[in-house]
């Protein structure tokens, strides 16, 4: 990862991220560590359990807790949602991984805790070989294992859940504050060059500067999301329809007309308008903004992006009419939408 500006260690303030991570390991009853998108600690451990400590310490056992956090940090990045699992002594163990904006940042780790509900199923990643020495080690160690906090599996999820979108919001913010200081101290830099009695109308310049950047800034993480939306260019059951639909998914931004579409396809307007019906069901017209609808939701489920550059990126006119087309399909507006959603979760 070369850009400095998604490296954890550049990202937040290591001593207060601290603070936080003590406060939040005392209330949940987790023991709770940072590491960066190498796996790398970058902070100390929040209220490590002693039995942890112990196996930890030991030149042996040590090993398979190191397997269990690289594989459970795998897992968490690969479903892109935290990611709960028993260690090699079965104790529950947590990965959250930090994502931003498709970036795998780093992941917290969180656990050492045991579920009251023992039935629950869940996958322990790493084994160990049944030794005597092992064995011994664990008895001088049962009294500190018994004492690990217990949760239900509900309470554990609802944690993990509770931790991951306060991380990726954390960082998420830091990440847009540190990239504008960046470009501020850049735009400064290269005023200071020009002479003191330059100074004024330089720092004026250096704020439209710093505004500009900003808005880049803005319009190219709406960029990203337009990008990545998840849902895939449909495969018509017509052939003569396939670069029509390709052109439409390539252009999300672009306010698109069915002349344009028809165009693609080599046809005359009025010829693709009745084939498009017959393989969709629906007028052009109603589908184009009902697919556009569909990603805004998206983007408003998953991003904090104001509502109108939600519109600009889809190729709406004006927000306006972007709230009233989202309205007529979803009967909600989209700041409704996005409310309601958040507080389902």
């Amino acid at each position: 990862m070369s850009n400095p500006l998604f490296h954890l260690e550049n990202i937040i303030d290591l001593e207060k991220w601290h603070t936080l991570q003590d406060s939040l390991a005392l209330v949940t009853k987790m023991a709770i560590i940072t590491v960066n998108y190498k796996g790398v600690p970058v902070s100390k451990h929040s209220y490590c359990q002693p039995f942890c400590q112990g196996v930890r310490k030991d030149d042996a056992l040590s090993p398979y807790c190191q397997k269990c956090d690289a594989r459970g940090g795998l897992e968490a990045v690969r479903l892109n949602k935290p990611y709960i699992y028993k260690c090699h002594f079965n104790i529950i163990d947590i990965a959250i991984p930090i994502i931003i904006d498709n970036q795998y940042i780093g992941a917290v780790m969180a656990g050492q805790i045991k579920l009251k509900d023992s039935d629950e199923q869940l996958e322990q990643l790493v084994s160990r070989p049944p030794s005597a020495e092992t064995e011994d080690k664990f008895k001088a160690l049962e009294t500190d294992y018994r004492s690990l906090p217990t949760l239900t599996y509900e309470e554990v999820a609802t944690t993990a859940d509770m931790l991951f979108h306060l991380c990726n919001y954390i960082v998420g913010e830091a990440i847009t504050k540190n990239a504008t200081i960046q470009m501020y101290k850049k735009t400064l830099t290269a005023d200071n060059a020009s002479s003191s009695a330059d100074f004024a109308p330089a720092m004026e310049q250096g704020f439209g500067k710093l505004q500009a950047m900003q808005s880049e800034l803005s319009h190219t993480l709406v960029e990203h999301s337009v990008r990545g939306l998840a849902a895939q260019p449909i495969r018509p059951s017509n052939p003569l329809l396939q670069p029509a639909f390709d052109y439409f998914y390539r252009h999300k931004s672009r306010n698109i007309t069915l002349e344009e579409m028809a165009k693609q396809c080599h046809i005359s307007p009025s010829y693709f308008s009745r084939i498009f019906a017959k393989e969709t069901g629906e007028r052009f017209s109603v589908f184009a903004p009902r697919l556009k609808v569909e990603w805004a939701k998206q983007m408003l489920e998953t991003t904090d992006q104001p509502v109108h550059q939600i519109s600009d990126a889809l190729g709406f006119c004006d927000a306006g009419y972007f709230i009233k087309t989202f309205k007529r399909f979803v009967h909600l507006t989209p700041a409704v939408y996005r409310i309601r959603y958040r507080g389902q979760r």
